[in-house]
């Protein structure tokens, strides 16, 4: 299912022992665009302190509760190092967070959104064959030791330039809770066309530069005004998705890869 970050800011995280705060933001890695950490103010429980944790944790979003259900004890995030906002992660704090959880890393570097495989977990894994051919083919890639983390909080009211003129500002962003994967920024145009709000995938985004909040998406400005209008009362459905990717002359994500088909039947057979 696809979430917008917005909505899901506040909900309640509750462990298998207890509620230990509430969703405050996230980070994501700037290459894969990928939902890394939930940032996690633990209030009551543990006051003054915030947490990470890795969405690897999460065991399902329940909607009707506002609420993340994690597979995880309370005493185990307890372990967790504490969160400085003011500091970047470093690799050495991502360690000691996922030694404290016993959650999969998602590093080193590769081919795939989570390490070795596209999903979180298990289910994620490819087969070995697949994955030495891919990583065979991603060696050449540059490791780095710090990965770069971004907050959703900060990249929130970046500037958007189609190629032939700007288009509006970053208002919110669309995640899917199987990969958790940033599937959609959410632009608002209201300074260009009011009351407009428009979706395009990071992966339409032809350059970006960090330092002065400004991101340059391929498309036109007439293509992005003639796109399929995005409504935030209404779920993202996949015939929306079809006709958006339609638009953009784009290959559909769904159909990307045979992993991703092979999965979809696991699921049919065990249903």
């Amino acid at each position: 299912m696809i979430h917008t970050i917005g909505t899901l800011k506040g909900y309640a995280l509750q462990a298998i022992d207890g509620e230990i705060g509430s969703l405050e933001d996230l980070y994501f890695d700037d290459e894969q665009w990928a939902t890394r950490y939930l940032v996690v103010d633990t209030g009551k429980w543990l006051p003054g302190r915030k947490v990470l944790i890795s969405p690897l944790l999460v065991r399902n979003i329940e909607t009707n509760k506002k609420a993340f259900e994690l597979n995880a004890r309370r005493d185990v995030i307890e372990k967790s190092p504490e969160f400085d906002a003011h500091q970047p992660i470093s690799q050495q704090h991502e360690n000691k967070l996922f030694d404290a959880s016993g959650a999969p890393k998602y590093w080193p570097p590769g081919p795939f959104l989570w390490s070795v495989g596209p999903y979180p977990g298990p289910v994620g894994q490819a087969e070995e064959s697949t994955v030495s051919r891919e990583i065979e083919a991603a060696e050449e890639r540059k490791r780095r030791e710090d990965r770069n983390l971004r907050s959703f909080r900060e990249v929130a009211g970046y500037s958007i330039k189609a190629s032939d003129g700007e288009i509006g500002h970053v208002e919110d962003f669309l995640i899917d809770d199987e990969t958790w994967e940033v599937r959609y920024l959410v632009i608002d145009t209201r300074n260009w066309l009011p009351g407009r709000k428009v979706v395009i995938s990071p992966n339409w985004v032809d350059s970006i530069n960090w330092h002065d909040s400004f991101n340059q998406v391929v498309s036109s400005r007439n293509a992005i005004e003639t796109s399929p209008e995005y409504d935030p009362g209404a779920a993202i459905v996949r015939d929306y998705e079809k006709k958006l990717h339609e638009h953009y002359h784009k290959p559909p994500y769904w159909e990307s890869s045979k992993i991703r088909s092979s999965r979809r039947a696991q699921k049919q057979i065990r249903s």
